[in-house]
C-alpha cells in the first residue's frame, strides 16, 4: 500500500505521482481537503482510496483505474470516463458522469442536477435520488436510480435506458415509460451486483426510454414539444 499525503503537494504533483505508479498498485490518498482535478487522466489499472472529500472533476477521463472516495464529490465526478470504476461513498454534486464513454460510476447516496448528461456508453448507479435533468441528451449506456428523480428526467434522451426505483417529478421531452422485460431484469440485477446494492429488488424498478419522436426533423410539423 502506497500512501500519499495531499497537503504538502500541488495537484499536478499528486497526479504525476499517481500516473508514475506501476499497474496493480494500491494507493491511499490522505488529506484531499476538497481538492479539484484529482486523479484526472489516469490510464493504468491502479486502485486508489481517497479518505476525505474531493472537489471538481475527480476521476475525469479515467481509464482502467478503480477509484473510491470515502466522502463527497464536487461537480463533474468521472466526467468523460472511458473505463474503470469510480465509487463515491457519500453524495455527488452536479453533472456526475457527464459525457462518460464507459466504465461504472457508483454513488452510494444522492446526486444533484444533470447526472449522466450526454453520457455515451457508461453505467451509472445511484443508490439514492437524483436532481433535475438527469440523463439529458444521454446517448448510450444505463442509469439506475434507487430512489426518486427530479423534473425533466431523460429529457431529449437517445439510446440510454433509465431504471428508476422511486418516483419522478416529471419526464423530459421525448421520454416515456416502457415495459420491463426479462432482459431488463437481468441488466438491473447485474448493475445492483456490481454496485453491491443487493438489497434492492429488481422488480421494483420502472424503465424510462426515448420515444424517438425527436430523432428526425419533420418540416411539416411545428416541431413543438
Amino acid at each position: 500500500m502506497v500512501q500519499i499525503d495531499c497537503r504538502p503537494l500541488t495537484t499536478r504533483e499528486i497526479n504525476e505521482k499517481l500516473r508514475g505508479l506501476p499497474e496493480g498498485t494500491e494507493v491511499e490518498l490522505l488529506n484531499p481537503e476538497g481538492r479539484h482535478n484529482l486523479m484526472v487522466g489516469l490510464e493504468k489499472k491502479i486502485i486508489i482510496t481517497v479518505n476525505g472529500h474531493v472537489g471538481y472533476y475527480y476521476g475525469g477521463m479515467n481509464k482502467n483505474a478503480v477509484l473510491t472516495i470515502n466522502g463527497n464529490a464536487g461537480p463533474g465526478v468521472a466526467e468523460n470516463m472511458m473505463s474503470g470504476i469510480v465509487r463515491v461513498k457519500g453524495h455527488a454534486s452536479t453533472s456526475a458522469g457527464a459525457s462518460s464513454h464507459g466504465g461504472l460510476l457508483v454513488i452510494e447516496k444522492d446526486t444533484s442536477l444533470r447526472c449522466g448528461i450526454s453520457m455515451k456508453g457508461s453505467d451509472i448507479v445511484v443508490r439514492g435520488s437524483v436532481g433535475n435533468m438527469c440523463a439529458f441528451m444521454a446517448q448510450a449506456g444505463s442509469i439506475l436510480i434507487g430512489e426518486d428523480a427530479g423534473e425533466a428526467l431523460g429529457d431529449s434522451l437517445y439510446e440510454t435506458v433509465i431504471y428508476l426505483g422511486g418516483k419522478y417529478e416529471g419526464l423530459g421531452a421525448d421520454a416515456k415509460e416502457d415495459v420491463i422485460t426479462d432482459k431488463d431484469i437481468k441488466k438491473i440485477k447485474d448493475l445492483l451486483k456490481q454496485a453491491d446494492f443487493n438489497d434492492l429488488k429488481p422488480e421494483n424498478f420502472k424503465k424510462i426510454i426515448s420515444a424517438k419522436s425527436l430523432y428526425h426533423f419533420d418540416s411539416e410539423k411545428k416541431q413543438e414539444y
